[in-house]
């Protein structure tokens, strides 16, 4: 096997590996805070490993300017990119978009450790506590909220344990009345 096809099997898989990376998050929108890696085939100068959002939801990608990716998924802004790419600047522009890292939740009231912690797939609120120290002796497990959403309608709405929680969620653990 020659060292050029070894390079083209190699870009294959790297290639696949992205593809499926995006699958994985092809439902989940991006917002501030969210860490993409950008990958533009052939083109080493137009990928890059980190590409963090701005507060606005944003960021600068060369030829093309500011792209706007809150609320879209990884899939639409890397079809995005491709479309823009394709006009004017690259003949047939492979991109592939995923998140390298998921903006902080963040849990404050009774827990030892309140703070922003690293959002993880699949994480419920029962883990979250436990990223967090634990609870407090005055935590209550029936008074805990979670406040969804970038938007300005935020509410919060009543916890359990088994809860979801998502990439910038906050939530509050109250006291118990003893």
């Amino acid at each position: 096997m020659s060292l050029r096809s070894i390079r083209h099997f190699l870009s294959l898989v790297l290639l696949l590996g992205a593809s499926l990376a995006v699958q994985a998050n092809s439902q989940y929108q991006l917002g501030a805070g969210d860490v993409i890696r950008v990958s533009v085939h052939g083109e080493p100068d137009l990928s890059f490993e980190e590409v963090h959002l701005t507060d606005a939801g944003t960021f600068t990608f060369p030829f093309i300017g500011e792209v706007e990716a809150r609320g879209k998924t990884t899939g639409q802004v890397q079809r995005m990119l491709t479309e823009r790419l394709q006009d004017g600047y690259l003949l047939n522009p492979r991109v592939s978009v995923s998140v390298a890292q998921y903006r902080p939740f963040y849990i404050s009231g009774e827990v030892k450790q309140p703070g922003g912690y690293p959002y993880q797939p699949g994480l419920t609120l029962d883990r979250a506590i436990a990223l967090a120290g634990g609870l407090t002796e005055r935590a209550s497990t029936n008074r805990m909220t979670i406040v969804r959403g970038d938007d300005e309608a935020r509410k919060a709405e009543k916890a359990n344990l088994g809860t979801l929680v998502r990439p910038g969620d906050t939530i509050t653990i109250n006291q118990g009345f003893f």
